[in-house]
């Protein structure tokens, strides 16, 4: 498990740091000066050098790369051009909103997919697998945006039972929560009865049966236990895009978080801030992926066992 896990972990601190070189030197190679955009054009040129001077933007840019990510590694991703603030007090506070709005969103993807999908591959074929299963497609097909406009126009708009954007009281969290979950619930649904249907059909389920365990317990600790591979699998790769994927539900709902802060970082050409939102997408891919991956170790032994001969 250890070389398992020393493997993994190096692998992902890899993957970071080749992603912190694609972005710096794509970002430093892409025409337009963010000087002149920070300055506006009645800046004569004087100045703008002088400023280019002092935020070292006239030093070669692997050396440029090289003092940014020695920063970066102590949690100083530079100082915004934009808003001339810390670029980490900025993601801090935007990610507080993003972290409430999607933590909440996969729980509810994670309770309602698992529940649904466990459902209806118990009642597989019958008319509540049937009914599921159409909610379901329904859930994978709506784009997110227009699911946030629906909830906005009935439940805010029309009955007024919650807020209609921002984030001043608890409430304002219902509606973007549901617009985001539903579509991530939906996915978990069909992949949980695919994998139970499988599970549900092997000869140690009959076994069990035979036995004289009672239904449910059979379900739960015997087919869940053993379809939870492919579940894992989905669950991980949703956690990530939730995180990372909620740019259209924040801006629909005028909420400040990491999607808000990103675009306007990038409308702006705010460097400092464009570069630590995209280490932030980044790192929250790249460690939703190494917890898959021990979850597959813990879950599966033959996964670790074999890990030294991958590849």
């Amino acid at each position: 498990m250890r070389d398992f896990l020393i493997k993994r972990i190096l692998q992902a601190i890899g993957v970071i740091v080749c992603i912190s070189a694609i972005t710096f030197f794509i970002l430093n190679i892409v025409p337009g000066d963010p000087v002149r955009v920070m300055m506006g054009d009645m800046a004569d040129e004087q100045t703008i050098e002088q400023v280019r001077h002092t935020m070292g933007l006239d030093r070669p840019v692997p050396e440029q790369y090289a003092s940014w990510f020695g920063n970066m590694i102590r949690g100083d991703f530079g100082t915004s051009y934009t808003q001339n603030k810390s670029v980490a007090s900025l993601m801090g506070k935007a990610f507080a909103v993003t972290a409430r709005l999607a933590g909440f969103a996969y729980l509810l993807a994670l309770a309602v997919g698992l529940v649904v999908g466990i459902l209806a591959a118990v009642y597989h074929g019958k008319w509540v697998d049937r009914l599921l299963m159409a909610l379901s497609i329904f859930g994978i097909s709506a784009p997110a945006f227009w699911v946030a406009i629906i909830v906005q126009i009935v439940f805010a708009l029309n009955l007024k039972w919650f807020p209609l954007s921002g984030v001043k009281t608890p409430a304002a969290f219902v509606l973007p929560v549901i617009a985001l979950g539903l579509r991530y619930a939906a996915s978990i649904a069909r992949v949980t009865r695919t994998s139970m249907l499988d599970v549900l059909n092997q000869d140690y389920i009959r076994t069990a049966e035979a036995k004289g365990l009672k239904r449910w317990a059979i379900i739960m600790g015997h087919g869940l236990r053993n379809a939870l591979i492919p579940i894992i699998t989905i669950a991980g790769t949703q956690l990530g895009d939730i995180f990372t994927g909620s740019i259209l539900i924040e801006s629909v709902f005028a909420m400040p978080g990491m999607g808000k802060l990103l675009l306007d970082a990038i409308n702006a050409r705010d460097l400092p801030l464009i570069e630590g939102g995209v280490m932030y997408i980044a790192l929250i891919c790249v460690v939703v992926y190494l917890v898959v991956d021990i979850l597959y170790a813990v879950v599966d032994p033959r996964i670790r066992l074999g890990g030294g001969s991958e590849e």
